[in-house]
């Protein structure tokens, strides 16, 4: 299938052959018939990735400030690779379609194939022939006259309607609007339609005769203009709501509302503005500045976007899904006409030419821009690239690798050091956007792309499957890949739960000859096996503490999820657990930890001490409270009378009868990903796994004793002969 995509590097649009998404539980598939160009959004998203650098650095000091800050904790380098990553993925475009339902998602049974809808939502509503879109974001367009074409506005319809809802207009009251563009001229719609009476200001005289054929009952073209017209037509009070549509970085909008606006008159920000307040006007009418949230209630909630959790209409009666479902209730009308607004059409071939036009490339006047697709688009979920495949058929030996999931993780630490690994080849990527895995493709030169697993599953020139996706995929995927024959690189975490591991315990007994390794990178850093090198001639017990300076994250994130990430010490704490094991060479026996309060989500405040087969002890401290400036990780290893510091892999100092050895690395931070790929890869030519089982086995078994011990407050043994008896 075609779809648009655009370079956050140079701001250039292109028309990419990707794969079909993949079809996921609470989402429907839908073929794309038209999609609306956004002349706001979208050129700002154009203008600021057609900055260089320095002007992109002007434009968000923010993310500057995050930059520098990554650079001291993690190096120069580190900072680099990961800044060039970003820029180098490419962006999806568009966010307002319609089209008709090709696949229902499990869990859906309101909608069903055939079903003609509108859909919202970017990276859902792309300028794409086929779509994948959770349910609360797509509504079904109503029976009658309403076309593609017309639906396709719904989006930008309820973000103006949101914006009417914020305003809390009322019958008979005059409401200004400020800016006439596309947005604009449907809020000047929907305001007529609400019975109240609507004079506009646009600096273009063209858009100002449109809102007049649109409703609206008085327009002006400048703002003394529109303040004389306020005035004349509320007898001198002012305006009892003001809707700024426009766009622009000046504070002029803003202003000019205040001057407008009745005492305690409702100011509402729609369009992307300079929102200096003038105090003394604002104070002195008391008036009620609101900005408002694009499409209404629900937009930027995991949980209602991506989870199809609703808000009972009792307590929401007005969200983002049902602001759509209103929209397209008016267009159905008649009381919202969007045909006279629709200035160009474009096919999805020719769709690059439209974005030439927003950005001004072309000088012609536009208001709605359109993108058309041709429909019954073959749906194929593979997509084979040339840029590899002679390489690859020349070379034997090689362990080939398909690769299930490429987030940022992926592409920007593990693919890059995996490519820097002799013997190894890239096969198939396997992502649920064909757009992601078509990048990481070509970026890396895997031979194909897919959305479907079964393809890599499947292919007998796959050797090694790598699990990147999200936590909760991992247990399913690797006893899928082990018993399809792969050896298995899985990220950590490995599983979730008993129950998960029981079950890959199960499946590696059964899987002859097939690896399994867990991401548990840092063992093999240059530093840390520098470290272990340091205690490896003596017996006594040592004393190992990892301070974890984690930051905070969402508490929406994935992570956190029970199901999609399991929490952050199953997520991650489990890193730190195998380093102990890797430092002290022994097994968990014990573990007792305690947590800081939290409320709504798993506990991300930790200090644990784990007790080890051998007598060592190791503690844990695991803290999202943090300054996240100062350095991530520090490692401190007491014993056999010497002393090693770690200091976030960058600095190492070992410390033996009053004499100190400093070992530094400044531009580069390295915590053991390509190291651990060099033994992995050899271990799979003919060896064993650079990670026992039991080993793994046990990681994860003092994982989960982790949050046993948080849940009864009490030490909680760790057992790994009775598990693997019980499992086997």
């Amino acid at each position: 299938m075609k779809q648009m995509f655009q370079s956050a590097r140079t701001g250039q649009s292109t028309i990419v052959e990707v794969p079909a998404p993949a079809l996921v539980p609470g989402h429907v598939l839908v073929a794309n018939a038209a999609s609306l160009v956004s002349a706001g959004t979208e050129r700002i998203v154009i203008e600021f990735a057609e900055m260089n650098l320095l002007q992109k650095a002007k434009a968000r000091p923010d993310l500057v400030r995050q930059v520098l800050d990554k650079a001291r904790r993690d190096g120069l380098l580190t900072t680099l690779d990961a800044v060039r990553s970003r820029l180098d993925k490419p962006i999806s475009l568009g966010y307002s379609s319609a089209g008709t339902v090709i696949a229902v998602g499990e869990g859906l049974s309101d909608i069903r194939v055939g079903d003609r809808v509108a859909c919202s939502g970017m990276d859902h509503a792309s300028h794409a022939e086929i779509l994948s879109v959770p349910r609360l974001l797509v509504t079904p367009i109503p029976d009658g006259n309403v076309s593609f074409e017309a639906a396709a506005f719904t989006t930008i319809g309820a973000i103006a309607m949101h914006g009417i809802r914020l305003a809390e207009v009322n019958l008979g009251e005059t409401v200004a609007v400020i800016g006439l563009g596309l947005i604009g001229l449907l809020t000047v719609q929907m305001l007529k339609a609400a019975g109240c009476d609507v004079v506009g200001i646009d600096l273009d005289a063209e858009r100002c005769d449109l809102a007049k054929q649109c409703g609206a009952d008085a327009t002006a073209t400048s703002a003394s203009q529109f303040e004389a017209l306020v005035s004349e037509r509320t007898r001198g009070v002012g305006a009892d709501s003001v809707i700024i549509t426009a766009a622009s970085s000046s504070n002029g909008p803003v202003e000019l509302a205040g001057d407008i606006a009745r005492s305690r008159a409702i100011v509402v920000a729609v369009g992307a503005i300079g929102t200096h307040l003038p105090r003394k006007t604002y104070y002195e009418k008391e008036l009620d500045f609101r900005i408002s949230r694009s499409y209404g209630p629900g937009r930027y909630d995991a949980e209602y976007e991506e989870k199809g959790h609703d808000y009972p209409i009792s307590y929401v009666r007005w969200t983002e899904s049902r602001n759509m479902q209103a929209f397209l209730a008016l267009v159905a009308a008649g009381r919202v006409r969007v045909d006279s607004l629709i200035t160009h059409r474009y096919g999805i071939d020719q769709a690059t030419t439209a974005y030439d036009l927003i950005t001004g490339k072309l000088p012609e006047r536009f208001m709605g821009v359109l993108i058309s697709y041709p429909g019954n688009v073959a749906i194929s979920r593979r997509q084979d690239l040339p840029i590899a495949v002679a390489a690859m058929a020349g070379k034997s030996g090689a362990v080939r690798v398909g690769m299930l999931g490429a987030g940022l993780f992926a592409t920007q630490i593990l693919l890059p050091a995996m490519k820097k690994v002799a013997g190894v080849e890239f096969a198939g990527v396997c992502t649920a956007t064909g757009g992601t895995g078509h990048h990481v493709a070509s970026r890396f030169g895997f031979r194909y792309c897919a959305t479907d697993e079964a393809e890599l599953l499947a292919d007998p020139k796959v050797d090694l499957m790598v699990i990147a996706t999200r936590h909760g995929l991992h247990a399913q995927q690797v006893q899928a890949a082990l018993r399809a024959g792969k050896h298995v690189f899985c990220e950590k975490p490995l599983c979730l739960d008993r129950d998960q591991l029981v079950s890959i315990a199960h499946t590696a007994a059964e899987a002859n000859g097939s690896l399994l390794m867990v991401g548990y990178n840092r063992r093999f850093a240059p530093m840390a096996v520098e470290l272990k090198r340091f205690f490896s001639d003596g017996r006594e017990p040592i004393v190992a503490h990892y301070r974890v300076n984690a930051g905070a994250i969402p508490a929406t994130h994935w992570v956190h999820d029970p199901v999609h990430g399991g929490g952050r010490i199953i997520g991650e704490v489990c890193h730190f657990v195998d380093f102990l094991m890797f430092v002290t060479g022994s097994e968990p026996v014990s573990v007792f930890a305690s947590a800081l309060p939290t409320t709504g989500t798993p506990p991300d405040n930790v200090a644990v001490t784990i007790r080890f087969a051998n007598g060592s002890l190791g503690t844990v401290n695991y803290v999202s409270t943090g300054d996240r400036v100062f350095s991530k990780e520090r490692v401190e290893v007491m014993g056999r009378n010497r002393v090693a510091v770690l200091d976030d892999f960058r600095q190492l100092e070992l410390v033996r009868d009053g004499r100190s050895k400093s070992i530094k690395s400044r531009l580069r931070q390295d915590k053991g990903h390509q190291g651990e790929w060099q033994a992995f890869a050899s271990a799979c030519k003919g060896g064993v796994s650079p990670i026992a089982f039991r080993d793994i086995v046990a990681g994860t078994l003092a994982t989960f004793a982790i949050n046993d011990s948080l849940r009864e407050n009490a030490p909680v043994a760790v057992n790994v002969d009775s598990f693997l008896a019980a499992s086997l």
